[in-house]
């Protein structure tokens, strides 16, 4: 069977444009959410890569398509790790710099060599930024948050299929070269367009999920002000504003923030075993728990679908640790009580701002971090986090 360039390009656009209009309608039907957001700019860039593919298809004169071609293509997989980055609550000044770099670099590339430069301008600039964003992106899936969601290692297969992809297609490209029988056959446009649009449509599902995890329907969940979710723990966005503001007024007192990250394991091995009903107890017992035994003061609030952040103001980092000890140890003692004796690991992990600094987010991801250390330690289930 004999396919031709112009009928792929154009199957590939109406694919990767419909999952895309899609995501980003989803998108906006849901409340702000920083990953997915970054997503939908991602398919936002892939739609246009597309269309600027098939542009240059038709018309010979149309080299300055190749340039916008793969300048968003390197977007669209920036953006995709960047979202899992967001996701994860990890810095995003120096990645965003690096994706934009590329950006510019895959499309000046194709500018510099000009009309001249042939269907194949600036494609190793292109395939180069490919294989470190995607590869980068499903280093990320196996982190932080995303690291606890089977979802995520779907992602991860992804992006790592797509930067193995490329790396072969820049082997074949650099030894054999565009014309030959072995790239047009594994590597060329047309075979490419076909993993584009099989990866293009697993991505949307995956990453759809992902974000619904996270982002709720508009409507579906009110905010009121400094009101709790329920069990008296905040959304996270509400605790992020408050611990924001906390650290805020400390950095002029000069006094100690910290902030106590608190993550479960196990618990969907536990609903496997022995059941939703017990998982669901877990679940119930591990957040009240934490909330009883943290502070009066203390802010408590919801940290992706395993974990907890408590913030607290503390007058040294031996009380911090005192405090997190506290709970940890409360912690266990009611969830031995439900359950049937079924206890998941635990982790607690400590960030302050002496270490840290005066930075919410930075504050968190150091908690968060050394929380999952603390959770595959053997050797203490309390670990203090020293730098960010």
């Amino acid at each position: 069977m004999t396919l031709e360039l112009t009928s792929v390009l154009v199957m590939t656009a109406l694919v990767v444009n419909t999952s895309g209009t899609l995501f980003i309608v989803e998108t906006l039907l849901r409340r702000d959410e920083g990953a997915g957001r970054i997503w939908a700019l991602g398919f936002l860039a892939a739609m246009l890569t597309t269309l600027a593919y098939t542009m240059w298809s038709q018309a010979d004169a149309a080299w300055w398509a190749v340039a916008v071609g793969n300048a968003a293509f390197v977007a669209g997989t920036g953006c995709m790790w960047l979202g899992c980055r967001r996701f994860n609550h990890r810095r995003m000044d120096w990645a965003s710099a690096l994706v934009a770099l590329g950006v510019l670099a895959a499309g000046l590339s194709v500018v510099v060599a000009g009309e001249d430069g042939g269907d194949w301008a600036g494609a190793l600039w292109m395939f180069f930024a490919l294989i470190v964003f995607a590869g980068a992106g499903a280093v990320e899936c196996l982190r932080g948050a995303l690291r606890e969601s089977r979802t995520a290692w779907v992602l991860a297969a992804v992006l790592g299929f797509q930067s193995l992809f490329y790396v072969s297609r820049t082997t074949t490209f650099l030894t054999s070269g565009p014309d030959s029988a072995l790239f047009e056959s594994a590597f060329g446009t047309i075979p490419t367009s076909f993993v584009t649009v099989v990866l293009t449509i697993v991505a949307v599902v995956v990453t759809s999920v992902l974000r619904a995890s996270r982002a709720p329907m508009r409507g579906y969940r009110r905010r009121t002000g400094q009101a709790a979710v329920r069990d008296g723990v905040l959304d996270h966005e509400l605790f992020d504003e408050a611990l924001t503001g906390l650290c805020e007024r400390a950095s002029v007192r000069q006094e100690l923030v910290g902030v106590i990250a608190v993550r479960v394991e196990d618990l969907d091995q536990i609903s496997t075993a022995f059941g939703s009903e017990v998982a669901r107890a877990v679940t119930e017992t591990w957040r009240t728990g934490v909330r009883r035994h943290a502070p009066s003061n203390a802010l408590v609030a919801e940290d992706g679908p395993t974990g907890l952040c408590v913030g607290v103001l503390v007058d040294s980092p031996s009380e911090a640790r005192r405090q997190a000890g506290v709970i940890y140890r409360g912690l266990f003692d009611d969830l031995g009580k439900v359950g049937g004796g079924v206890i998941p690991v635990v982790g607690v992990g400590i960030a302050l701002s002496d270490a840290v600094g005066y930075h919410a987010q930075a504050l968190q991801r150091v908690a968060r971090d050394t929380a999952i250390r603390a959770a595959d330690s053997i050797e203490t289930s309390v670990l203090v986090g020293e730098t960010g």
